[in-house]
């Protein structure tokens, strides 16, 4: 019987020698959840990280888990921070094995200045030094019924709402970064924010998601087109950082999540190696980091697959270039200590 998609069986259908193992890696974009018969916690984490590269560190980022459910609504984002807290002291420990260094979870920047501040408070209260941003993704889904990861939460025209506006102004001034998630028709929206909040250091995250599933299928060649024009006007905005990653996600209409066999990096690289140089032609290494979006993109390769992919999407790329893409950007965006916590 062949292995079913998005099982450890059948991904190991494709297994690859580790290209530069020895890479200092900070991996800036993953998710944990224990959802009904799904889980994705530190251990399943570790299995992931621990498979060849040298993946050093983690940033999570918030996928709406294990929120409080009761006491005040806009407080029960607070328990997603408290359950990574705990998976975060749980990595620091001195197996050598990677360490959960920073925590991005959510607040909802709409809200009035006194109810906002009283959740970033929370938020750092539990993680401490280890809250380095906020996600409060702007990701409005015009056919969400076509879409496999259609956003939980959206309101339209997020990045025009004066009173998220003011929220990301106040994030700013207590020197978060802003993280978020949207499709590829909100490129230009996204780049009217960023000028607008200049204080504002902004993260992008999936390459602003071109859709290619649903009526964008057969639209795949003019979006790209799009997609890069729009990529090089938001360059022009000093304060966005991109992450290079989440293309495997079933929403960008590869299809891997749907062979008989995951693909190999050098597939990944003809398939996507097009998005990852425009945009860092575009933004330069000191504004790109690469993301695994792990366990998502886990529905259509593994993670020794997937870095073997980025790292030779860039193999003809300076020793200093690397450690940017790779360990640096993410360092410098997320204000991560640069200390090697795996053995030599």
């Amino acid at each position: 019987m062949k292995p079913e998609p998005n099982t450890d069986e059948w991904r190991a259908q494709v297994i690859e020698p580790v290209i530069e193992p020895s890479r200092r890696i900070i991996d800036p974009h993953h998710h944990l959840w224990k959802r009904e018969n799904r889980q994705y916690l530190l251990p399943e984490l570790r299995v992931d990280t621990g498979s060849g590269h040298r993946v050093e560190k983690t940033v999570f980022v918030e996928c709406g888990a294990h929120y409080r459910t009761t006491g005040p609504e806009h407080l029960r984002c607070l328990g997603e921070s408290a359950f990574v807290a705990e998976q975060s002291e749980k990595s620091q420990d001195d197996s050598g094995q990677v360490e959960i260094a920073g925590i991005v979870p959510f607040a909802d920047l709409t809200l009035e200045p006194g109810l906002l501040e009283e959740v970033l408070m929370g938020h750092e209260e539990i993680a401490g030094d280890r809250l380095v941003g906020i996600r409060h993704a702007g990701a409005f889904a015009r056919y969400p019924q076509e879409l496999m990861l259609a956003p939980p939460r959206q309101i339209k025209g997020l990045y025009q709402n004066l009173s998220f506006v003011r929220g990301l102004k106040q994030l700013a001034h207590r020197g978060l970064v802003y993280d978020t998630w949207h499709y590829h028709y909100q490129n230009r929206d996204f780049a009217a924010l960023a000028r607008r909040v200049p204080e504002a250091r902004l993260v992008l995250n999936h390459f602003g998601t071109p859709i290619g599933v649903g009526r964008y299928a057969s639209q795949k060649r003019q979006i790209f087109e799009m997609w890069k024009e729009d990529i090089r006007e938001l360059s022009q905005c000093p304060n966005v950082i991109v992450k290079l990653g989440g293309l495997a996600m079933p929403d960008n209409g590869f299809g891997w999540h749907l062979r008989e066999l995951p693909a190999t990096s050098d597939e990944l690289v003809a398939a996507h190696k097009g998005y990852f140089l425009h945009a860092i032609d575009c933004f330069g290494v000191d504004r790109c980091m690469f993301e695994s979006n792990f366990p998502v993109d886990r529905r259509s390769v593994s993670y020794r697959v997937l870095f073997n992919a980025f790292k030779k999407m860039v193999s003809d790329f300076s020793a200093t270039e690397k450690h940017r893409l790779f360990f640096e950007t993410a360092v410098e965006v997320y204000g991560l200590n640069d200390n090697a916590t795996l053995q030599e």
